[in-house]
């Protein structure tokens, strides 16, 4: 399955890597157990001043593993929910439950009581694993729910086993603010058992008989049009990248990667779980972000790839101790989820030889379904099909191709898309259209590719602002205002305007030397040099931080949500 070999983008096409793949017979379990022979010591995660070797990540996972199935009865098939910060332990437990032939549900550790419950129910798990300093919430989860609902058995990790504080220099310390989390310890209730505790119990596991199209997640999707989704993948959807990645980036176990993105968001898994896994890479695990921490990581580990968000980017280059990080060991730097704004992407260029390589994907994609060539990239850009995919712009409506340049919906075709919504066979459908004869991912955002076959995003089908009948895209203002020289941050959302029908309006975060000089007129006067005038922001609100997701995107639903609800209450 590949795209067909006259698509305008295999002109752009790395010359080393190839169109496609063909589809591996072997799990993501076999991967780990591979590199575990092939590299039994070679550091796997380091973690806080910590240490575990690829061999000591099967162990473990052999023996959770063997707990999971004798004193927590999970069967294949069941599904487990996991619920952490980045640490060993996630690896371990999401690679135990693939062990037991069980399937992992990813649960964002930012889910609060109230949403738990449709996580529970809606997998029918009964069986968790989850950080000590978030056990409450599953405890108040648990009140709410029948009984015929609840989890049976938790197992609760604490972060601090797998770290050696000692072995830190003190600038290399976790900051103050993450110690009531990294050093909870809980009272357990009769249903949660401690981490160690499955560690010492000795169980060990059946044989093992993955099949590469055995489901392995439940990913949930972010539920911005509802209760969220769980998108089903196997070991061959998740496996497809995970082969093609270091194809792409000609990354190899000689790598050394920051791992920062959150692991239950699809990127995080995918290329800090799944990947290394694969190619006996070392990962250096941060729990959360922080600038300061990353830029140390980085200098002293001599890091060599680095996916991540643009927003972490954003804030390290905005760091006032940047000049002190020593960020020459990088040779790759490459992430999504948000555009990478041109003018950060030419200060890393200028600065430190490095081209920013954008892609895109999505849950449904297992990541990336495009990505800038590493040779090749252009700014702010989704990049080209990856390898095996093909990828079209369509009317939404009408559902043809639209001409080269023009916008329409992004379809996609490929072995990492997704088996389909669990339990949602309606919802399955709907998500798929037919196009030339052949069934493809409807994305939902919109885009246009130019002669070259590079995808570029204009926007979600659902986010534009239309101004008296003029079109905005809130994500080429957004660009636009990275440019400013005071503006850290921008998010674009729509106002009400009573003779307009709609406006601009500008959320914006300055840089800390412009807070207090810079005014919204001013603002707004530079937009007008800049941009056409229906692009101009009507209105400018100044915060000090935007609402970001636990993978770092800007969370801009939640500010229309807010606009919406204050301009409903002042009519």
């Amino acid at each position: 399955m590949q795209a067909p070999p006259d698509r305008p983008h295999f002109r752009s096409w790395p010359s080393r890597v190839p169109h496609g793949i063909p589809p591996a017979q072997t799990t993501l379990w076999d991967n780990l157990a591979i590199t575990a022979k092939r590299y039994p010591d070679r550091d796997a995660y380091i973690f806080l001043g910590g240490r575990i070797t690829w061999s000591g990540v099967r162990d473990a996972a052999e023996t959770l593993a063997g707990w999971l199935v004798e004193a927590a009865g999970v069967s294949p098939g069941d599904r487990v929910l996991l619920c952490m910060q980045n640490s060993p332990q996630y690896v371990i437990a999401f690679y135990a439950i693939l062990r037991a032939r069980g399937v992992v549900v990813p649960v964002n550790p930012m889910t609060r009581a109230d949403e738990l419950p449709h996580y529970i129910e809606d997998p029918e798990a009964r069986v968790a694993i989850v950080a000590a300093d978030l056990l409450p919430e599953f405890e108040k989860a648990q009140a709410g729910l029948p009984a015929g609902s609840r989890l049976s058995r938790a197992l609760v990790v604490r972060y601090l086993d797998h770290a050696d504080l000692g072995a830190l220099a003190p600038e290399e310390r976790p900051p103050e603010a993450w110690r009531p989390w990294l050093e909870a310890d809980p009272v357990l209730p009769d249903w949660a058992s401690p981490w160690g505790d499955a560690m010492r119990a000795g169980h060990r596991p059946p044989p093992y008989a993955g099949e590469p199209d055995d489901l392995v997640a439940l990913c949930y999707t972010s539920g911005t049009t509802g209760k969220p989704k769980g998108c089903m993948h196997s070991h061959r959807t998740i496996g497809h990248n995970v082969v093609a990645s270091p194809l792409w980036a000609n990354t190899s176990a000689a790598d050394v990667t920051l791992g920062v993105v959150p692991m239950f968001h699809i990127t995080g898994m995918v290329f800090y779980a799944h990947v290394p896994a694969y190619l006996g890479c070392t990962v250096v695990l941060m729990p959360r972000w922080d600038r300061e921490l990353a830029g140390l990581l980085i200098s002293r580990h001599r890091v060599t790839a680095w996916t991540n968000i643009p927003t972490m980017i954003i804030d390290l280059l905005a760091s006032p101790n940047f000049a002190k990080f020593d960020l020459s060991s990088l040779r790759s730097i490459s992430g999504g989820g948000a555009a990478m704004p041109a003018a950060i992407a030419e200060r890393l260029k200028a600065q430190y030889g490095l081209d920013y390589a954008e892609g895109y994907g999505l849950t449904e994609t297992a990541a990336p379904s495009h990505s800038n060539p590493p040779d090749a990239p252009k700014l702010q850009c989704l990049g080209i099909p990856y390898i095996g995919v093909d990828a079209r712009v369509i009317d939404p409506e009408t559902l043809a191709e639209v001409p080269t340049g023009e916008q329409g919906e992004i379809i996609v075709r490929g072995p990492q898309v997704f088996l389909g919504y669990w339990r949602r066979p309606a919802e399955t459908e709907a998500a798929f259209v037919q196009f030339e004869g052949r069934r493809y991912f409807r994305t939902g955002d919109l885009g246009r590719m130019d002669e070259d076959g590079y995808f570029f995003i204009t926007d979600r089908l659902k986010r534009m602002i239309n101004a008296s009948g003029f079109k905005v895209w809130p994500a080429e203002v957004e660009a636009m205002f990275y440019k400013h020289p005071d503006v850290q941050e921008a998010c674009i959302i729509a106002t009400r305007d009573a003779y307009r029908g709609e406006s601009v309006k500008l959320v914006v975060v300055l840089r800390p030397q412009a807070v207090g000089r810079v005014r919204a007129e001013d603002l707004i006067a530079w937009a007008r040099e800049h941009m056409a005038a229906y692009k101009v922001p009507r209105e400018v609100a100044f915060v000090d931080t935007l609402p970001k997701s636990g993978s770092g995107k800007v969370l801009w639903r939640v500010l229309q949500a807010r606009e919406d609800e204050a301009r409903g209450a002042a009519t």
